[in-house]
């Protein structure tokens, strides 16, 4: 291990080219933005060829009880894409869990073409001819995704209390995670009522007997496009991805939304969807489930903040913009 008084970037910099030394000499290493999880470096090779480099937070006291060993599940939804090229998703190169040059994992996974479709907004905002191209892919692209079927409901990591057999088994711990991770970090919250909400509507979680491969963040900055011909190229980040409810990945891909789901992503998930069947939207089982993931993705945007230390206006109206979220959905779930 380094010394410690040397800042952790420079760890990682000079601790990584001995971990790729398997893929190759290190020329260039070149931190990325735009993650706020891991630390995430584009590192060239010797032989012209890019990877990226994924690495977790090593102040793991500082992590939420979901976000533990993120990146093990990370490289397990990679091993799943491998066998899968329609899912889009690098390819795993090289894996480190030993925590020995690194003090935390390291994932490596091949570099995608195109860019990310963030970089397409315009203050701050996609265009809405690009959102119409794109958002028909993307219903196709969580059809594909929701066709992996796993052997338990919640969070893969084979160590992971926060999962079960059954649906509504798997959603309960994980909310009951969260809340205590509030409570830990003195975040409020209206803990009655939501442990409330979420008994009210067991019934229509126990309709979820498939535990699909649900991503959970589907946002602009982890899907890459074809700039010039918009085509969806490649899907990145998915360390949060649970095996649960189809519907979980529309609050994922939209976390703040409330309103309907766009129709021309709900017609490309039905025109892939295959044996998989449409999005059971429409439907009070579904619309209630909706609910339920919009309410607990919110709970995530809000707990979190603290032990990240977001801070400043920014924050302040992020806070505000959740906890208006929670208090809809709260309200919406309360018949």
């Amino acid at each position: 291990m380094l010394d410690a008084d040397v800042a952790p970037d420079q760890h990682l910099r000079a601790a990584l080219p001995g971990v790729l030394a398997p893929l190759g000499e290190v020329v260039a290493l070149e931190r990325l933005t735009g993650g706020l999880f891991a630390t995430t470096f584009r590192a060239a090779l010797a032989d012209g060829s890019r990877v990226v480099v994924k690495t977790a937070p090593t102040a793991t006291e500082r992590l939420l009880t979901y976000e533990h060993d993120l990146l093990r599940t990370e490289a397990l939804v990679y091993r799943l894409a491998a066998e899968r090229p329609a899912l889009l998703m690098p390819r795993l190169l090289l894996t480190d869990f030993t925590r020995a040059a690194v003090p935390s994992d390291v994932v490596v996974a091949s570099h995608l073409d195109g860019v990310p479709l963030l970089e397409l907004a315009v203050d701050g905002a996609l265009p809405a001819d690009v959102e119409a191209r794109v958002r028909p892919q993307l219903g196709a692209l969580m059809a594909r995704l929701h066709a992996v079927t796993g052997e338990r409901f919640g969070y893969p990591d084979p160590a992971t209390a926060l999962a079960g057999t059954t649906w509504p088994e798997a959603f309960d711990r994980i909310v009951g995670a969260l809340l205590a991770d509030a409570r830990r970090w003195g975040t409020a919250l209206p803990e009655s009522e939501i442990r409330a909400a979420v008994a009210r509507h067991r019934t229509a979680l126990a309709e979820v007997r498939r535990p699909a491969l649900v991503h959970t963040d589907l946002w602009a900055g982890n899907l890459f496009v074809d700039p010039g011909t918009l085509r969806l190229t490649g899907v990145i980040d998915p360390e949060r991805a649970v095996w649960g409810d189809p519907l979980l990945e529309l609050a994922g891909a939209d976390q703040t939304g409330l309103g309907p789901v766009p129709d021309d992503l709900v017609a490309g998930y039905a025109d892939a969807a295959g044996a998989v069947g449409p999005l059971a939207l429409g439907t009070p089982a579904g619309d209630a489930r909706l609910l339920l993931y919009r309410m607990s993705m919110t709970l995530v945007l809000l707990v979190e903040m603290t032990p990240r230390g977001y801070t400043g206006p920014g924050a302040d109206a992020h806070r505000t913009t959740c906890e208006a979220t929670l208090r809809a959905v709260l309200d919406a779930l309360g018949g």
